[in-house]
């Protein structure tokens, strides 16, 4: 076959979170900028489509989940460290006695840190290269990346927390079948209709969430008066809202720790019981 079948995915995945857990922190660190600036590149392109005619359609849905896939698939098929893909292949690996549990909270720390590097350093290039627009007049794509980050902004810690939990149990599905595919193409198309739903879906992704926020912050800091009327805000509601402050304990906390719930245990753990425990 040319594929892996579900007990040999299992027995691939404990192997590569072992080969995580064993890096050495500083590449751990790199592989951990990349991925943030990779699934940064998915997020971008979605909120590029999402600002077209097209956006608030079914269609236009689908298609925003549709190309932010390209983000997990850069960090699987070129190589690097996602924390959510961590979450479940770190986990398993240490279920399964192949690594520590030192090693997975090492690993989860530093890519996750790396993860938000990696992230604001696109942030920053994308915001530097215009085209959110200026002091005089934000895009459309400025308008839309502030709405995707208010969305997120305004979720109680219950709704992001349940919406990570969906969200990181897709997206390790997405791992796991790619590690079933034995060329390029499968893990594509194993990669693509994962990540096309959560996103679709409305899911909260922690890393993408590195990227979406702190762009919409970064404009509304940009250019606050003209961010205020176009989210038809007062100034003081936009301060309290688009803030850093807030984003750490109204989305990323709950995000996170619905994404670690999402991969480790409703991925992770439960293969590990069904196909490896002795």
């Amino acid at each position: 076959m040319n594929f892996l079948t579900p007990a040999e995915i299992a027995v691939a995945a404990a192997n590569g979170g072992k080969a995580k857990c064993s890096l050495p922190i500083w590449k751990m660190f790199l592989l951990g900028i990349l991925a943030g600036c990779y699934i940064g590149f998915g997020a971008n392109l979605a909120t590029k489509i999402g600002s077209m005619e097209a956006a608030g359609t079914a269609g236009g849905q689908f298609l925003f989940g549709a190309v932010f896939s390209i983000g997990l698939m850069m960090v699987v098929i070129a190589g690097s460290e996602l924390f959510t893909g961590n979450a479940m292949a770190c986990f398993i690996s240490c279920c399964n006695g192949q690594s520590t549990w030192g090693g997975l909270l090492t690993n989860w720390v530093v890519v996750f840190g790396a993860n938000f590097v990696g992230s604001i350093l696109l942030v920053y290039i994308i915001y530097f290269g215009g085209y959110w627009g200026d002091a005089t007049a934000i895009t459309a794509m400025g308008v839309k990346a502030m709405g995707i980050a208010k969305g997120k902004l305004t979720l109680t810690f219950t709704q992001a927390f349940m919406r990570g939990i969906c969200c990181n149990w897709l997206v390790c599905l997405a791992v796991w079948m790619a590690f079933a595919a034995k060329d390029i193409v499968g893990k594509i198309f194993a990669i693509f209709f994962p990540i096309m739903g959560f996103v679709s879906s409305g899911f909260e992704h922690s890393v993408a969430n590195m990227f979406f926020i702190p762009m919409g912050i970064t404009i509304a800091n940009g250019a606050p008066e003209l961010a205020a009327v176009a989210n038809k805000m007062a100034p003081e509601a936009m301060d309290n809202i688009f803030s850093y402050s807030h984003f750490f304990s109204a989305n990323l906390l709950p995000v996170t720790l619905g994404n670690i719930v999402g991969g480790s245990i409703f991925v992770g753990l439960i293969y590990w019981l069904i196909y490896l425990k002795k």
